[in-house]
């Protein structure tokens, strides 16, 4: 009888009708595949039985953060390797009934069945979460936003680095330090908002205070700066204190539907709208335009997928719903820029940054990397896994122009129809 990887090979190249381009290590320490690539090892067969129970993404998901899945070689070469043959098939990829109709394919999956031992279904891992539907309450939202930002700050501290800033830098070149790219993003947001002394600015999902700071700091605003996480409030406020700004930010911990206290001169969302989800984002539109004064800007700094042929067909990623963002959501650029405008406001600039976040990753996956263990230990060996994966698979997907990033500045405009923009508006650059 073959070895268990060369059974394990062979078999995953009858169920994708393709080569499968990585090689295989299997339990058993038997190896098989191409010699030069990269390896996929499989601690076990319950591998297989996370597959077998929940096919596709949530089942290598599991297989992944449970650790019986691991890679040994390039991270983003085996992940190029297989997105391209399992994530990013498209129009060439059969559906689980089209392929149960081929024997050949019935035939593999009787061999997987086989050589994955007793058919009894493994408990998920413990650090996926229960989904909520996307119904977006502000108790679902509270809960998403919990399960992403309260997993300590330290390990924030050793992905993110010193900045504390989690979103796309602005890189000059990609031999910038990560520092640098993120005080020049954030920089560029204050210049784009042309914030000035005096003014107050509201930053919707403030994180660990980043935006509130340089703001108040470097521009003389007076900041509120939300989150719905305890602990990045409990961390900013520490940060506002140390900086001698106190007199100047105000961190709460508060959903951005009950800010009643505005006008406000400006307000800055950086990274916070894939969170407010499809269904209430006109709402997030509307609330934000009311907060605002007549002339005042908004710098919105939003993730977008790729707009789909029929946009019924959209569904959220498996493993970012359930690790990682829970009930977040992507839309395109366009139905963003809509949901804007139909809120009232003047959308007066739209400029894509989806290369910069790619370094970004990169950068924080470098982070990652070197201390491994560490991170492990600060908040538990899956949760470092799922960062592992997501952000490194995240990389690739800007890369590829899969996801892009957009920073869209729109501005209440009055009736008079003075936007208080100069005529070559991007005096930022």
């Amino acid at each position: 009888m073959a070895d268990a990887a060369s059974r394990l090979h062979a078999l995953v190249e009858q169920l994708l009708a393709a080569p499968f381009p990585v090689r295989v290590r299997a339990w058993d320490g038997s190896q098989a595949g191409p010699p030069d690539a990269p390896t996929l090892v499989v601690r076990n067969r319950r591998a297989l039985r996370r597959l077998l129970f929940k096919p596709g993404e949530l089942g290598l998901a599991r297989a992944w953060v449970a650790g019986d899945l691991d890679i040994e070689g390039d991270l983003y070469t085996t992940l190029g390797l297989l997105s391209g043959l399992i994530w990013e098939r498209g129009d060439d990829a059969r559906t689980l009934s089209e392929a149960l109709r081929d024997p050949r394919f019935r035939s593999a999956v009787r061999g997987l069945l086989k050589l994955a031992g007793p058919p009894l279904p493994p408990a998920p891992p413990r650090e996926e979460v229960r989904r909520a539907r996307h119904l977006h309450t502000r108790r679902t939202d509270r809960r998403a936003i919990s399960h992403h930002y309260d997993v300590g700050n330290d390990f924030y501290e050793l992905v993110l680095g010193p900045s504390m800033v989690y979103s796309c830098a602005y890189w000059e070149s990609p031999d910038s330090t990560l520092e640098a790219a993120q005080r020049d993003k954030l920089e560029l947001v204050c210049r784009k908002l042309a914030l000035a002394p005096g003014q107050r600015l509201l930053d919707v999902g403030c994180g660990w205070g980043s935006m509130a700071v340089h703001a108040a700091r470097e521009h003389g605003v007076h900041v509120v700066g939300i989150t719905l996480s305890q602990e990045q409030a409990t961390y900013a406020r520490k940060r506002v204190a140390d900086a001698g700004l106190t007199d100047r930010v105000e961190i709460r911990v508060q959903d951005y539907r009950d800010v009643t206290d505005g006008p406000y001169d400006a307000i800055s969302s950086i990274g916070m709208a894939e969170h407010v989800g499809a269904e209430r984002y006109l709402e997030y539109a509307n609330a934000l335009y009311a907060l605002l004064r007549p002339g005042g800007r908004l710098l919105n700094h939003q993730i977008a997928r790729r707009p789909q042929r029929d946009e019924s067909d959209y569904h959220v990623d498996e493993f970012i719903d359930a690790y990682v963002f829970p009930d977040g959501e992507l839309a395109p650029v366009g139905t963003t820029v809509t949901q804007l405008e139909r809120a009232g406001f003047e959308v007066r600039d739209v400029e894509s940054i989806r290369e910069h976040y790619a370094l970004t990753l990169r950068r924080w996956v470098d982070r990652l990397e070197a201390d491994r263990a560490r991170a492990a230990r600060l908040t538990s060996p899956g949760r470092a896994r799922v960062w592992r994966l997501y952000m490194a698979a995240s990389a690739l997907a800007f890369e590829r122009n899969r996801i892009g990033v957009n920073q869209v500045l729109a501005v209440r405009t009055p009736d008079t129809g003075t936007s208080g923009l100069p005529l070559r508006a991007r005096t930022w650059n």
